[in-house]
């Protein structure tokens, strides 16, 4: 009875999920339900049910999930001080004469802002507003449009610092631990949400060129699909390249000291998602302000806070004897302290400029309703977990991967396919609070590598992202797109680049030193 009970609480959900119910209500009333008639038909333990608030109070209080409101609060800001309609613009101009110069303009440009953003969204409804309507101006193919800037929207499940890779590094991380105990081992390494970055970056980096290399290609031998362009009348192309390096300096700089502090081991991912927030507002701030003060104090409160990481990093110690002094002082403690006024002061009048023009209130709006949403399903999704464990479901998990044919290679299959097939329907949040839970510790338990199977799993979800007819980047495009971008063309764009998209999964599943290779050199 308890295993039909838990199978039927996962159908029933699922089903209600894809009837458009609220997510983190459903999974909770669901979870509730059938543990009532659990309990009437003496197939659940209440006592289960006890040790609820024990597991939700640690969630609300991991230092790692406060990442979360802090890189959406860096994309949001970002994405409304209009850097990628600066970046498409410059280099546009600058490698149309290339054929495909355009679409592959769009593919890096989606891959900084996916980079810069990391919400999948905010990267397609943005891309598709901004470049969509220029590249069918350009004559392009709407179909070779359409796809380019889904597929290069998609980016930001994968590119890193990702709210997806946040979110699967943790969940990640408590089942190697949960399958290190159900093999009787102590606890002997930890899997952190910046070892997910590190494994994500190269096969992320690998999609953006072999996507701007099919572009290429397809501009080449058909150039009907992708005509390219003659420089603009005026300027040399040396403006264009100055344009270009100017409007794509800031982000990648943003990018690097995020990405760099956390996979360097200088700070951990929410510290970094910290410093991105930070970089996001002086950007935001030197961006959009009409007034030399508030860009004045964007470029001091930057520049304080690098000279305030050199000398944290450097460790110098610089000192000096007066007689007006008792004793010897720290000549470095008094620079660094000048430098936090100046950041902190700078920080201010910059908020201030935002403050002014109102950005400061939507980006925080924006940023809560987010927050909201993810901490709430993941209360949700951990009374679901704790249900379907009560009922038994987890041991039915475990034996029906172990009777996969071709032992832990057909249970990863059965599992990417049902993720692949669910992502259709439910969002990567859900499928990465409710399903992985419960298919990683067995997963892991064969011995697989926790990181290659967290950046196997963030492919996947990426891919199910792009898949006709549900994937949710094609409703996003489709939303924002022109009248005569037909449904269809959207549909043909994309397969392409989900072809590209499989083949790196098993590109990745047959060398897995791919993943690997660098949260491994960074751990040394």
């Amino acid at each position: 009875m308890a295993d039909i009970l838990a199978i039927s609480m996962f159908a029933i959900t699922c089903i209600a999920l894809m009837g458009g119910y609220n997510v983190a209500f459903t999974l909770s009333g669901m979870s509730l339900l059938f543990a009532s008639i659990g309990v009437i038909t003496g197939s659940f333990e209440v006592e289960f049910l006890l040790s609820l608030p024990g597991r939700i109070y640690p969630l609300i209080t991991k230092e790692i999930l406060m990442a979360v409101p802090l890189f959406v609060f860096m994309g949001v800001m970002l994405e409304k001080s209009r850097i990628a309609e600066d970046l498409l613009e410059a280099m546009g101009n600058l490698f149309g004469p290339l054929s495909g110069g355009l679409g592959i303009s769009v593919i890096f440009v989606g891959a900084l802002l996916a980079a810069s953003t990391g919400i999948v969204g905010a990267t397609v409804v943005t891309m598709g507003l901004l470049s969509l309507p220029t590249m069918l101006k350009r004559n392009y193919s709407p179909a070779l449009s359409s796809g380019a800037i889904a597929a290069s929207g998609t980016l930001g499940q994968i590119i890193p610092p990702s709210i997806v890779l946040v979110i699967l590094g943790d969940q990640m991380s408590n089942a190697y631990q949960e399958a290190q105990r159900s093999l009787g081992l102590e606890e002997t390494g930890v899997i952190s949400v910046g070892d997910l970055f590190a494994g994500a970056l190269v096969p992320g980096l690998i999609l953006v060129f072999l996507y701007a290399i099919y572009i290429f290609i397809t501009a080449y031998f058909k150039p009907n699909l992708a005509p390219s362009q003659s420089w603009p009348e005026g300027p040399s192309p040396w403006v264009f390249i100055k344009k270009t390096v100017v409007a794509m300096l800031p982000p990648i700089l943003l990018i690097i000291a995020v990405l760099g502090s956390i996979l360097s081991g200088y700070a951990t991912p929410t510290r970094g998602a910290a410093l991105g927030a930070l970089g996001a507002i002086y950007l935001a701030s030197y961006k959009t302000s009409e007034y030399w003060l508030y860009k004045l104090s964007s470029i001091c409160a930057a520049t304080s806070l690098v000279f305030l990481i050199i000398i944290d990093l450097t460790g110098i110690d610089i000192r000096f004897n007066q007689t007006l002094w008792s004793k010897t002082e720290s000549f470095t403690h008094l620079i660094a302290l000048s430098f936090a006024s100046i950041a902190i002061i700078a920080t201010f009048l910059s908020l201030a400029s935002l403050v002014k023009r109102k950005h400061l209130h939507d980006v925080s709006r924006s940023t809560m309703q987010i927050t909201c949403m993810v901490f709430v399903i993941l209360i949700g999704a951990t009374v679901f977990s704790l249900v379907f464990r009560g009922l038994g479901g987890d041991e039915l998990v475990n034996n029906l991967l172990e009777a996969a044919p071709f032992g832990k290679w057909g249970a990863l299959s059965l599992v990417m396919l049902v993720m692949f097939v669910l992502g259709f329907f439910l969002d990567f949040i859900e499928i990465t609070f409710v399903v992985v839970p419960l298919v990683a510790p067995p997963l892991l338990a064969t011995g697989m590598d926790p990181i290659w199977l967290g950046v196997l799993m963030a492919l996947n979800l990426q891919t199910s992202f792009l898949t006709p007819p549900f994937g949710f980047a094609l409703f996003y495009l489709r939303g924002v797109a022109p009248k005569e971008v037909r449904t269809g063309d959207i549909y043909r764009g994309v397969i392409p680049f989900i072809i590209i998209q499989i083949i790196v999964i098993l590109l990745v599943v047959s060398v897995p030193s791919i993943a690997t290779w660098l949260p491994s050199a960074t751990l040394k």
